[in-house]
């Protein structure tokens, strides 16, 4: 009763935050006011490429620094992880104040080795990115007609074997007006280091302003160098600069510096600040194509609801034929038994490898239910894309804490295997602790060094190593352990008929059973497919990914249609006489994996083609697997636990001597 009466006070706080959306903004960032001629300061991320997917510290092309020095902005795990460094820059404004000609420095001569990186890193097409009161910079572009918009703008641009940067940058900070009304009652976590302003009656006829867009114009212009030699930071460059988007000046040479200004102007907008995120979550190619997804949703769920109603049917029927038998005919049909009713006494013999089965189930719930957990929280809004890392640091936390869960179920599954026997516990609790993230430990240790090699900011810093493994076996590996006990300690599913001493002769069939279970994998994958263009094209394209409420609907009717494809592929073995159902079971649903990686590489060759570079190949090719594996251990979690279910329960359902 005290579990219900807390859910009901959880729903009852959920709908008050509901329909008072207007004073609560969930975690990840807060309106934060700011008077006229307050100081923005801009920050840096790291420079970004589609083609190349290894990112790279802004300061470590030619640019201007700021006077204070590089600092490093406070991030987050999730942040480190996805390769995030952001630091301060040497871009600076005053609220409402709009300035031209800004001069921000002249740099030394370029060097050899200075003038290679940048154009190199013009050719791989980098780009720069800026974040001002936690928002990037957005910059539209027209093509045929049609307004597109992208984050960061580009280094420089090659024209006809001629290098140019971008040195001139024209700014717009969109504002609105402060309202008290806006102001969040609850600490976020957003990149901003003040705290909730609190608003007196005697200051609140003073105009202040938050900020709800952040536009940039890059600018290639022909500086006088010689006009600049005695200007300092921050004051006006002596003559007019027209900023041209549509054309190119300041070629890259070698031994000649460069010069970089800037201007901003704020413009007031009617956009609201809950509403500041809309131009980002529109971002070309990320929409979502409602009604080819809903279709392809239908087709599978209806497909998948047919199969399971004829299944039913036919079981039913089965089981119907023989409980209206009398106990002479019973008698006579069990000597004349075929089908799934001749393997009753084999049917719960010990799989081949039972120990490792049972760790890939355990590591399976651990990884489904993170997924679960973790998209059902993003979806709520709590991992908002304002809040960068904080997807990652969600899903790493909720890992680490659901190891408890992985080694119930390893250890209950094992014993339940061994008829009781609870012998071993500590072994399949301690290696479904480890197996899962050991693989994941050697992937991500052989990308780190190509990564290392590649000086890219992509590289898990050895401190943060270091933190990872400290989490994992001071906490993943005492809860897995603390799981492992709970499960040797609880009961174990009894089977309801005996197994034989010696095992039945498996006829042969007439096609591969292995054939069958790579095939059951499409089905999956039909209902995955369409959404995993956009996730994919989140990843590695750079496009914001937001529809984690119809991720999770997608997510739920996966685990359905795994589990009814294990199912009838379970029943088919049986009918066959084929009782080796238990590996066959988890990786029938667990295939869908080879189809997701076979997907993956398709994207690298026709939607990725200008991936350059076998580094980078290598990097993509890695993360993928690394998704793969995560995808089949959870899916084939759900298909064998269906399949148990199932066999249990039919078995039970009709006694046979």
């Amino acid at each position: 009763m005290d579990c219900l009466h807390q859910f009901w006070i959880l729903v009852l706080f959920s709908g008050l935050i509901l329909q008072s959306g207007d004073g609560f903004y969930l975690p990840g960032s807060y309106p934060h006011k700011y008077n006229v001629g307050d100081q923005l300061s801009v920050k840096v991320n790291s420079l970004t490429s589609i083609e190349t997917e290894m990112p790279f510290s802004y300061y470590s092309l030619p640019f201007c620094k700021p006077p204070e020095g590089v600092k490093d902005s406070a991030e987050n795990l999730g942040e480190l992880l996805m390769g995030d460094r952001i630091e301060n820059s040497p871009y600076r404004f005053r609220m409402y104040t709009n300035k031209t000609e800004i001069f921000s420095c002249k740099t030394d001569p370029l060097s050899v080795d200075d003038y290679k990186l940048l154009t190199k890193r013009i050719d791989e097409m980098y780009q720069v990115n800026l974040i001002l009161d936690n928002l990037p910079a957005i910059r539209y572009t027209k093509k045929e007609g049609y307004s597109l918009r992208w984050t960061g703008y580009p280094i420089g641009i090659k024209v006809q074997d001629v290098y140019y940067a971008f040195n001139h940058l024209k700014f717009t900070v969109l504002v609105h007006k402060y309202e008290e009304t806006n102001v969040a009652r609850v600490m976020g976590t957003g990149d901003a280091a003040e705290v909730i302003p609190t608003i007196e009656k005697s200051e609140s006829n003073v105009p202040g302003y938050m900020v709800v867009g952040f536009e940039v114009v890059p600018c290639s212009f022909q500086h006088n160098v010689d006009s600049v030699k005695k200007l300092k930071m921050y004051e006006k460059y002596q003559s007019p600069i027209r900023c041209d988007p549509n054309t190119v000046a300041m070629a890259v040479k070698q031994g000649q510096p460069m010069v970089f200004t800037y201007e901003v102007s704020f413009v007031e907008s009617d956009i609201k600040w809950p509403s500041r995120w809309d131009a980002y979550l529109k971002m070309e190619g990320s929409k979502v194509h409602w009604f080819s997804i809903l279709n392809s949703l239908m087709v599978i769920t209806f497909l998948a609801g047919i199969v399971f109603v004829i299944f039913l049917r036919t079981i039913r029927r089965d089981l119907t034929r023989y409980e209206e038998l009398d106990k002479e005919a019973q008698a006579q049909m069990n000597e004349e038994l075929s089908g799934w009713k001749l393997v009753v006494g084999d049917v719960f013999r010990a799989p081949d490898h039972p120990a490792l089965l049972c760790i890939m189930v355990g590591d399976g719930i651990q990884i489904l239910g993170m997924a679960v957990v973790t998209i059902l929280f993003a979806a709520l809004g709590f991992m908002s894309p304002a809040s960068r890392g904080t997807l990652i640091s969600g899903m790493l936390f909720f890992y680490l804490i659901l190891g408890i869960a992985a080694g119930y179920v390893a250890v209950r599954l094992w014993r339940t295997i061994r008829c009781g026997d609870s012998t071993g516990w500590v072994s399949v609790s301690w290696k479904a602790a480890c197996f899962f993230p050991g693989i994941v430990f050697l992937i991500l240790t052989t990308l780190n060094f190509l990564l290392w090699g590649s000086h890219s900011t992509g590289a898990i810093p050895f401190s943060l190593f270091v933190i990872l493994i400290l989490l994992w076996f001071c906490i993943s590996v005492p809860l897995t352990l603390v799981g492992g006990y709970l499960g040797a300690k609880a009961p174990h599913i009894e089977f309801p008929v005996r197994t034989n001493q010696i095992p039945r002769e498996v006829p042969a069939q007439k096609y591969p059973s292995w054939l069958l279970v790579l095939g059951a994998g499409t089905l999956p994958f039909g209902t995955l497919f369409i959404e995993l263009f956009f996730i994919m094209s989140s990843i590695w394209m750079g496009r914001v990914y937001y529809v984690f409420g119809f991720l999770f609907i997608v997510m739920i009717l996966l685990v359905v249609v795994c589990a009814e494809v294990s199912l009838v592929l379970t029943y088919m073995h049986l009918c066959v006489e084929d009782w080796r159902w238990w590996w066959k079971s988890f990786f029938a649903s667990g295939s869908v994996a080879i189809y997701i990686f076979l997907y993956s590489i398709n994207y690298l060759i026709f939607d990725l083609r200008s991936l350059s570079g076998p580094v980078s190949a290598t990097l993509y090719l890695g993360y993928s697997l690394f998704m793969v594996l995560a995808i089949m251990f959870a899916t084939g979690t759900v298909g064998f636990l269906s399949s148990f279910w199932f066999v249990h329960y039919l078995f039970s359902s009709v006694k046979l001597d």
